[in-house]
């Protein structure tokens, strides 16, 4: 790429579902040509932790050691679905960046694309059906009206 040419940003968003690695893996198959010429970054969202739920089974304040063990453990699986998406680009050639925010997915994947001013955004369907999406809310939908950059939502093959 000659130099000065700034390199369009596509973001591909993975949580621990298969789904998000099947996006993965069709956005690096069918869009090989895009993503070399592109900066990839891999992004995963951690829910918060719910500490109230913590201090009620312990019947006040939990011991200090359980907390740090739980956000151990959520920096540990982080790192290993960031790792995992990361060996995933290195089978097709690709070197991604890789960025880990906590908080509710579907707000921090658009600031995200917001903030680092990306062209495409790729996320995995989960293909729920209307009334378990009622409920539980779809974080493509959320994405798709509303981040401001095209939005690709890789459904799994039937």
């Amino acid at each position: 790429m000659a130099e000065g040419i700034i390199k369009k940003k596509v973001m591909v968003a993975v949580d621990e579902s298969d789904c998000s690695y099947d996006a993965l893996q069709w956005a690096l198959e069918n869009l090989a040509n895009t993503i070399s010429d592109s900066q990839l970054i891999i992004f995963h969202s951690s829910n918060p932790i719910n500490y109230a739920s913590l201090f009620a089974a312990s019947y006040g304040a939990p011991p200090p050691d359980v907390i740090t063990n739980i956000e151990e453990n959520q920096r540990k699986l982080t790192s290993a679905l960031l790792d995992k998406a990361k060996d995933v680009c290195a089978k097709h050639g690709v070197v991604a960046e890789t960025i880990a925010e906590i908080g509710d997915p579907k707000e921090k994947i658009c600031e995200a694309v917001e903030k680092l001013s990306i062209q495409l955004l790729v996320l995995g369907s989960h293909g729920r059906g209307a009334i378990k999406r009622a409920f539980l809310g779809s974080v493509s939908n959320y994405c798709v009206h509303n981040v401001k950059c095209p939005v690709l939502v890789v459904k799994k093959a039937a």
